[in-house]
């Protein structure tokens, strides 16, 4: 199959796809009618000669209100494989990033460059920076993709973390043991710990970002004073239908284990679940509908009131990982310097840009575009370039729609450590610096 007949049937795949609504919910779904049991969730015989199966995302024992698991009726069981062998990482990295030290400057990054024919979403994973260990569940990691071609035979998992997935261009078809969601840009999937899937392309190209948290299951934050409602709501999450294959033939698996890379050629397709209940599963959400809250007198609260999704640690409040979106929004603050104020922060925070531009950083070539990113370490000094705060400080404070840019932070409390591939790379920008120079005194005692 050439790649354009297999963009073109991937689009009608996804064209209509139906799912079920909401974050944390108990789903349930069968694709086969009579193929989940009632009342029991490992009976004798399972319906329609499946195999019950569960996937657990935590530890028996959690509190219920964390407590992730799913019930899988498939038809062959996860366990019929063959043993696993080691493959060539490529441009995958996993924690703890110890090749290099941690820097306190400032980094950005131009778009990844386009790949060699033929590179799929898994060969295009390329690995910016993280923190944390893997084999110890905490931390995160910090990876981008490009890609021209759909994964074909072959199936990804990743049993280090949950994977949250940011299109920047190009849609996405992600075909997964739950059943199936289409991701373009404007949208974020994620992809629970352990669930395999495949990712097909919608277009010619594909690019994007990737945060795989170690650490606790992203949850909603939330929302102490704002009250009951606002920020994402969790019924625009979208989980998939049951859909199933039933294929027969060799079919490679990929697994990413202790931050390396497995594979085992299976005998049928793993993506063979018929029906499915629990609360471990995939979703998508656009986030063009997160309920932005701001000011409506003066100044504008902190930036963590974007916050999509949040991983929380041991200590109240300070996550392992935090997804956190610039969305359209309305500024109307009075006597405010309106872009993101100058700051130094414990976080550590990788900001990328998915459309447009961000109103704190001047776009265009040799600044912060579509498809890049900068990363600002714990107590970097960071802020509006010079070019904004001068505008910014001039301007008329009538109300103002900011509405021509889509952008987002992965932010963390420990400092990100960029691997030698990012600190060497062509397109890591050099004279980053420079845009905070021009930042004139003005103090008049």
């Amino acid at each position: 199959m050439d790649n354009g007949t297999g963009i073109e049937q991937a689009r009608k795949t996804a064209e209509g796809l139906a799912y079920s609504s909401g974050f944390g919910n108990e789903h349930s779904s069968e694709a086969v009618p009579g193929a989940l049991p009632i009342g029991r969730n490992s009976p004798q015989r399972a319906p329609l000669g499946l195999y019950a199966e569960q996937l657990s995302g935590t530890a028996f024992t959690e509190p219920r209100a964390h407590n992730r698991r799913s019930w899988l009726y498939r038809i062959r069981p996860s366990a019929a494989h063959p043993p696993f062998t080691r493959i060539d990482n490529g441009g995958l990295r996993g924690a703890p990033f110890t090749e290099t030290v941690p820097d306190p400057n400032r980094l950005r990054w131009d778009p990844l460059p386009e790949p060699p024919a033929g590179t799929d979403f898994l060969s295009g994973l390329w690995t910016l920076g993280g923190n944390g260990d893997a084999t110890q569940r905490v931390g995160m990691a910090i990876h981008l993709y490009a890609a021209n071609a759909s994964m074909t035979d072959r199936v990804f998992s990743d049993a280090d973390g949950e994977l949250l997935i940011v299109p920047e261009r190009g849609g996405l078809l992600l075909r997964t043991e739950f059943g199936l969601l289409r991701a373009e840009p404007g949208h974020m999937a994620l992809i629970p710990r352990g669930v395999r899937f495949r990712v097909e392309l919608l277009d010619a190209t594909a690019r994007g970002y990737v945060c795989e948290n170690y650490g606790s299951p992203f949850v909603l934050p939330d929302l102490g004073p704002i009250g009951a409602n606002g920020l994402a709501n969790a019924r625009d999450f979208m989980a998939p239908v049951a859909a199933y294959e039933d294929v027969e033939g060799p079919v490679r698996v990929v697994n990413k284990f202790c931050g390396n890379l497995w594979a085992a050629t299976y005998d049928h397709s793993p993506l063979d679940v018929v029906a499915w209940h629990g609360n471990h599963v995939p979703y998508v959400y656009d986030m063009r509908r997160f309920n932005v809250i701001g000011t409506i007198s003066y100044d504008h609260p902190d930036p963590s009131i974007f916050t999509v999704l949040t991983s929380p640690s041991d200590t109240p409040g300070l996550a392992g990982v935090d997804f956190v979106v610039f969305a359209p929004r309305w500024l109307v603050g009075e006597d405010t310097f309106r872009p993101p104020y100058f700051h130094r922060n414990v976080m550590s925070e990788y900001m990328g840009l998915i459309e447009g531009a961000y109103d704190a950083k001047t776009a265009g070539p040799g600044g912060f575009v579509p498809g890049g990113g900068s990363l600002h370490n714990m107590m970097s000094a960071h802020g509006p370039d010079h070019e904004t705060f001068e505008r910014a400080s001039e301007a008329e404070l009538a109300p103002r729609k900011v509405d021509d840019g889509l952008a987002f932070m992965f932010e963390t409390r420990w400092p990100v450590t960029a691997t030698p591939q990012a600190m060497a790379a062509d397109h890591l920008q050099t004279g980053y610096d420079e845009v905070w120079q021009g930042l004139e005194r003005h103090f008049r005692p």
